[in-house]
C-alpha cells in the first residue's frame, strides 16, 4: 500500500510539473511579428508592426492599409491580442476604404504581456497612439467583449476625436456581470502559476472589470458620435441585455443602433464576419 501511495505521489507530482510547464508556455494568444508578416505577405497585404513607449509601458500595434484613408482602430477582448482582427485587416473591400490599426491592450500580446491594467490606465497608455497615427482623416473605434467598455473609455477620454464606434458583444453593464468571487484566489495565491498563458492576466483584469464598469458609468454621457452595438441574442458570456443598458446610458450619442444577431454567441467577430464587415463599410 505504501509503495502504491508513493507511486501515486510521484505520478501526481509529474502531472503537476508538466501542467506548470504547459501553463507557463502555452495559450499565450499572441504570435511573433515575423509570423504575422509572413502570413500577411502571403496574402499580398503589407503590414507594419510597431511599438510605442508611454510612461515606461510598451504598446504594440499592427497597421494595414493606405494612410490617406480613414482609420479603424480595433480593440480586442480578454484574453486576446491584435491578431483577433487579422481577417478584417486583410480584407480587400475594407482595405479600399480604411487604414486599419489593431492594438495589443496592456497585459496582452506584446504590450507588457502578463501585466494587466484597469480601464482607466489602459486608456492613458493607448490614447497617445491616436496622436502618433493621426493622418487628419476620420477615426472609428471597434471593440469586442472587454474591448467594448475600453472603447467607451477611449472615446470619453478623447472627446470629439472619433466619428463613430462599433461595440461587438460589449460587456458594458455592471449589473450583468456575475460575482465570480473565486477569481482573486487565482491571481492572489500560488494557484496563479497553474493558470495557462494569457488566461492569467485575463482572470485578473476580468476581476478589475467589475469595479471598472461602475466607474465607467459617467463616461457614457461624453460620447457624442454615432454608436453601433452588434450582439448575439444567445451570447452565454456577455448577455444580450448589455445592449439595453447601452441605449439607456448613451444619452448624448448622435445615434445608437442595436443590431441583434439572432442565434449568435459571443464570438461574432469570427462567426459573423460578413455582417460585421457590412457594418464597418457603412460607417
Amino acid at each position: 500500500m505504501k509503495r502504491f501511495l508513493k507511486g501515486m505521489g510521484w505520478t501526481v507530482a509529474i502531472i503537476l510539473l508538466l501542467w506548470l510547464i504547459f501553463a507557463q508556455s502555452c495559450m499565450t494568444f499572441r504570435r511573433t511579428d515575423a509570423d504575422a508578416k509572413k502570413e500577411f505577405t502571403a496574402a499580398g497585404v503589407s503590414i507594419q508592426l510597431s511599438r510605442i513607449v508611454v510612461d515606461g509601458h510598451t504598446i504594440h500595434y499592427a497597421v494595414t492599409g493606405n494612410d490617406t484613408l480613414p482609420t479603424l482602430f480595433f480593440i480586442h477582448g480578454s484574453p486576446g491580442s491584435w491578431d483577433a482582427f487579422r481577417r478584417y485587416m486583410k480584407d480587400p473591400e475594407l482595405l479600399k476604404r480604411f487604414r486599419m490599426v489593431s492594438v495589443d491592450r496592456p497585459g496582452f500580446g506584446h504590450s507588457d504581456y502578463g501585466k494587466p491594467e484597469h480601464l482607466e490606465k489602459q486608456s492613458e497608455l493607448i490614447s497617445p497612439l491616436f496622436t502618433v497615427l493621426d493622418n487628419h482623416r476620420k477615426r472609428y473605434l471597434v471593440g469586442h467583449s472587454l474591448g467594448g467598455p475600453m472603447i467607451i473609455k477611449l472615446a470619453s477620454d478623447n472627446p470629439g476625436m472619433f466619428s463613430g464606434m462599433v461595440i461587438l458583444a460589449g460587456s458594458i453593464d455592471p449589473a450583468e456581470e456575475k460575482p465570480e468571487k473565486w477569481r482573486p484566489w487565482l491571481f492572489r495565491t500560488p494557484l496563479n502559476y497553474f493558470v495557462p498563458g494569457a488566461m492569467r492576466p485575463s482572470n485578473e483584469e476580468l476581476w478589475y472589470l467589475k469595479k471598472d464598469l461602475v466607474s465607467l458609468e459617467g463616461d457614457f454621457a461624453r460620447i457624442t458620435c454615432p454608436v453601433y452595438m452588434v450582439h448575439g441574442t444567445v451570447d452565454p458570456l456577455v448577455p444580450y441585455g448589455n445592449t439595453g443598458y447601452g441605449k439607456k446610458m448613451l444619452v448624448n450619442a448622435a445615434s445608437v443602433e442595436v443590431i441583434p444577431l439572432t442565434g449568435a454567441n459571443h464570438f461574432i467577430p469570427w462567426n459573423r464576419f460578413e455582417v460585421i464587415k457590412g457594418v464597418l463599410i457603412s460607417l
